[in-house]
This record gives C-alpha cells, sequence and structure tokens, in this order.
C-alpha cells in the first residue's frame, strides 16, 4: 500500500487540477482511501490526517453541483476517516467534522436514490454521535445517534443484510445503553436486543433500565 501511495502522488504530478480537475480529485480521492487504510493498521493518526485533507482536496473538484453521488461518497469517507480519527483523539472537534461530512452526504445518497448506501450512512452518523454523545454531557446526541441507528434499520434489515443489521443492532444496543445510563434519574424503559457477529462468537445483549 505504501507503493500505491507513492503511484498516486507520482500520477498527480501529471494530471494536475488544472489539467485534467475531475482525474485530479479521482486520484486525489484513491490516494486518501489507501492513507486511511494504512492508518487504521498503525497506532497513531498521521496517516488518517493525511487522508482527510486529500478527502478535502477531491472536494473541491468533486462538488455537489459538478458530481453529486461522487461528492456524497466522498463526503462519506471523510467522515469514516474523521471518526476514526475522533476514536483516537481527546476532544470533540473530528467527531463533530465527521457528523457535518455524513449529513452532507445523505443530501445526495438517499433512500430512494440508493438505499444501502443511505442506510450505511445512517449508521455512521449514529456512531459518530453516540461517541460525541459519550464525551458531551446531556443526552442530545445519544438520542439524535438513537433515531439514525433505527432508521438505517429501516433499510438494513435481517433479511436482506444480516450481518450489516447485526452490526447495527449492536450500535443501537450501545448507544440506548449509554442513554439508559445518562437518564438513570427518570423512568425508563429499553429493551433492545443486539446481535453481533464481529466478534468471535455472537454477542446478545438485553438493555432493560427500570430505576427506581
Amino acid at each position: 500500500m505504501e507503493e500505491a501511495v507513492a503511484a498516486y502522488r507520482a500520477a498527480l504530478e501529471e494530471q494536475t487540477r488544472d489539467r485534467a480537475p475531475l482525474a485530479w480529485a479521482q486520484i486525489q480521492s484513491n490516494l486518501a482511501a489507501t492513507l486511511s487504510a494504512i492508518g487504521q493498521r498503525e497506532s497513531g493518526t498521521e496517516r488518517l490526517h493525511e487522508a482527510v485533507s486529500a478527502y478535502r482536496a477531491a472536494l473541491e473538484e468533486r462538488t455537489r453541483a459538478r458530481v453529486p453521488l461522487a461528492w456524497a461518497e466522498t463526503q462519506h469517507n471523510l467522515g469514516a476517516t474523521l471518526t476514526i480519527i475522533g476514536q483516537r483523539e481527546s476532544g470533540t472537534q473530528s467527531l463533530e467534522d465527521a457528523v457535518v461530512a455524513f449529513r452532507a452526504a445523505l443530501q445526495e445518497w438517499t433512500r430512494e436514490r440508493v438505499p444501502l448506501e443511505w442506510a450505511g450512512t445512517q449508521d455512521s452518523l449514529g456512531s459518530a454521535l453516540s461517541l460525541l454523545g459519550q464525551r458531551e454531557p446531556g443526552t442530545a446526541r445519544l438520542r439524535e445517534a438513537v433515531l439514525a441507528l433505527r432508521a438505517a434499520l429501516e433499510v438494513r434489515t435481517r433479511d436482506r443484510v444480516p450481518l450489516e443489521w447485526a452490526a447495527t443492532q449492536n450500535n443501537l444496543g450501545a448507544a440506548l445503553s449509554m442513554l439508559g445510563e445518562r437518564r438513570g434519574g427518570t423512568v425508563l424503559r429499553l429493551r433492545e436486543v443486539c446481535v453481533s457477529t464481529l466478534f468471535d462468537g455472537p454477542l446478545i445483549i438485553v438493555v432493560e433500565g427500570r430505576p427506581a
């Protein structure tokens, strides 16, 4: 993958923004995806920040007006990379930026046009909002996360995409659990069954809170 990064950077020396703007943006997006993949395998965030810079460069030419679906895809990928940075770094700025990117993507990746991509972005949005909710007081972000994850499940059904359905159910359970802990001073009834096959074996979580 390091060789791929070198090849993309070499290509950018000739396929410049002035000479071939959309091709330049495509290469920037490819470079960003590779940098993000490398960054996920490393402990730091340097490569991930490089990926964010490349995605943002691509968006200078991959505009919503010019190529709406490619713009949405790039926004989604930008949001995903920012979420990983937000998980690894303190503070909330990267997560805030990820939420903005995911919500931008949903303007063109609509349920009617590309339902599975829409659902995937709703799931990613919910995960970013959950992370924000952990770091911020109150329950507003966690409630937004629950809404996004439940929206995703309208399309990510068990019959259609069972593994994605399970992953979203697990994310929903985590958000509901945190929400229940935050709202411990009120009468709260939560019952969500979350099945995830992303671990060594099935994980079943039942959340039921009834504080006195």
